[in-house]
């Protein structure tokens, strides 16, 4: 009998997992400064800038940051979908970073999967992030209110 209670459990931990990674896999929360973040000179959203900007992500512009890697099956899906996103709305732009190479930023980015997908405001500051695969959709409507600020 304490058998059969171990296996319903293992599979009603299993399931509440499962169910619990689907609601969020794919969906995209905004980020917040952190609290007590100072706003002059060398505060971690400066820092975090100009690691944006190494990356390719361009000044003025709202910017799709995807971490990827190699081996990675959702992230040629990412890709995919990230890629419609930048062809239907004008004024966004993808940057795909390997993740293995960049493990620096990926550290002070806070990656914890791939794929991740940042969208950096025109200021360079990351407004948006998503682990796994986003609905286009959604993300269409997500950048829009960012480009009224972007230059074209």
């Amino acid at each position: 009998m304490t058998g059969v209670l171990l296996v319903v459990g293992v599979l009603g931990l299993a399931t509440c997992f499962g169910w619990w990674r689907r609601r969020r896999d794919g969906r995209l929360r905004s980020v917040a400064p952190a609290p007590g973040a100072g706003t002059g000179p060398g505060a971690p959203q400066d820092a975090h800038r100009a690691l944006l900007a190494r990356l390719g992500a361009r000044p003025g512009a709202v910017t799709m940051v995807q971490f990827s890697s190699a081996v990675c099956a959702p992230c040629r899906a990412t890709r995919r979908v990230l890629e419609q996103v930048e062809a239907a709305v004008p004024g966004v732009v993808l940057v795909e970073v390997d993740a293995e190479q960049h493990l620096d930023a990926v550290r002070e980015l806070d990656v914890w999967r791939t794929p991740t997908v940042l969208v950096v405001d025109p200021a360079g500051h990351v407004v948006l992030r998503a682990s796994g695969v986003p609905v286009r959709d959604d993300l269409v409507a997500a950048v829009a209110p960012l480009l009224a600020g972007a230059d074209r």
